[in-house]
């Protein structure tokens, strides 16, 4: 059986180890989750979706911690360390916390009679889930990885799922439209349990499903809702579900237009599992005055004003539009924008080229993404030329091109870092770096 010393050591090996990155598919995991015995003594919810996941596991997990309980949240991928992948309560779980859960994993991958191979994800995810399993938690909170029924994440029958925005994303993977996606998605859901769909207009697919195995869904608009908007008065809105209302409650303390449906889908979540997981009003009202997200329409403080967000698909980019309409009047923005290969890069770039003036496009460290020259030429393509009011450059690493996007703002203007996580994983890592 192979062992490693630091968990750096076994994230590399696991780098190497099971060369596709992607296997869709749960019979090698599940031989490998029934030999661990994994099974979780507490409600567990999983969170699955195009976008919006982060935030609906992040305003759960808030909520709940405010209740007093205690909390694991598996979501992925990571911007700065993989750490951020395993949460208990609340703080990023110790590499000596989850070292023996890495071994454990290995030890009952090699005891089958034949032993398979197992990806990154999903070799991370059974570890996260078994140290999970060994903490005492009241509630175990998991990410769903890419689409839903084939994802490592589905191993665990939950107890409520949620789904919370279905769109175009990963088609070599789960299918080139919303009813191919919708259907993928469903997956997460279990017959006799609450299965949430926050999408306003979800996909046939997913509504035939769900009846299908006899799943309890909830469906925002129909089931559940939010009332009041933002620009009333008192900056107050009330949730609205089957069989509770929550009233004057303050807008969640992360930005942007989307939050209001993601915090809607935590809540019916909390009122689908309500007898198990009982939470009082103050408990949600501090639970979503605090919540953090990294990488979010994060707006750092200072000037010139930067933005962070994972934005990498065009639903999230048309968002991560209307957002940054909504700032106010910027002199010039800068975009650092770095992306995957398999993304709708177009599709992306013309939700933004409104917002954006000056494009720095940059390399990134993945084989998966796409050349700084691909990106150029799909800006070119759509009519981006380079003048005092507009330009294209590229750069090697996010890092240089922060450091032009910066050397060229001023106090008037803007930064938008946006795309891949490694685009704002490596923007956050430098600006780190220059702090010590």
């Amino acid at each position: 059986m192979t062992t490693y010393a630091s968990l750096d050591a076994w994230l590399a090996h696991l780098e190497s180890a099971h060369p596709v990155g992607i296997d869709m598919g749960l019979a090698r995991i599940g031989k490998v989750k029934e030999a661990l015995g994994l099974s979780f003594a507490c409600p567990v919810i999983t969170v699955g979706g195009t976008n919006g996941k982060g935030s609906t596991c992040a305003i759960l997990e808030s909520i709940l911690l405010r209740a007093g309980y205690k909390v694991g949240c598996h979501t992925s991928p990571h911007l700065l360390q993989f750490n951020e992948r395993a949460r208990i309560n609340g703080e990023n779980a110790a590499d000596a916390v989850l070292l023996p859960h890495f071994e454990a994993v290995e030890a009952a991958r090699t005891s089958l009679p034949e032993p398979v191979s197992l990806t990154y994800f999903e070799f991370t995810t059974l570890a996260i889930m078994h140290c999970f399993a060994a903490s005492g938690l009241d509630a175990v909170i998991l990410e769903v990885g890419l689409g839903g029924r084939l994802d490592a994440v589905n191993i665990v029958d939950a107890d409520c799922a949620v789904v919370t925005s279905i769109d175009l994303d990963h088609v070599d993977y789960l299918g080139d439209t919303r009813e191919k996606i919708g259907f993928e998605k469903a997956g997460i859901f279990r017959g006799g349990r609450p299965a949430i769909c926050a999408d306003p207009a979800p996909p046939q697919t997913l509504v035939n499903h769900a009846a299908a195995i006899g799943a309890e869904l909830w469906l925002f608009g129909r089931d559940f809702r939010y009332e009041g908007q933002a620009g009333s008065e008192r900056q107050q809105w009330s949730y609205v579900g089957p069989t509770m209302r929550r009233s004057a409650l303050a807008y969640p303390a992360l930005r942007g237009a989307n939050q209001l449906i993601n915090t809607s889908a935590a809540l019916a979540a909390l009122e689908a599992l309500r007898e198990r997981l009982p939470v009082s009003a103050q408990d949600v009202r501090l639970g979503l005055a605090n919540v953090e997200l990294p990488g979010r329409f994060q707006v750092l403080p200072g000037r010139p004003a930067i933005v962070l967000d994972v934005a990498h698909n065009p639903h999230a980019a048309a968002a991560l539009a209307q957002n940054l309409g909504g700032m106010g009047f910027f002199r010039y923005t800068y975009a650092v924008f770095g992306a995957m290969r398999d993304k709708d890069i177009a599709g992306v770039v013309k939700h933004l080229k409104g917002e954006v003036d000056h494009w720095c496009v940059t390399d990134l460290p993945t084989p998966r993404a796409a050349s700084a020259e691909a990106l150029e030429a799909e800006l070119r393509g759509l009519g981006i030329a380079d003048g005092p009011d507009s330009s294209v450059k590229r750069f090697a690493t996010p890092a240089l091109a922060f450091e032009d996007a910066v050397s060229r703002a001023t106090d008037d203007d803007r930064i938008v870092v946006f795309g891949s996580f490694f685009t704002v994983g490596g923007v956050m890592a430098y600006r780190k770096s220059r702090q010590h």
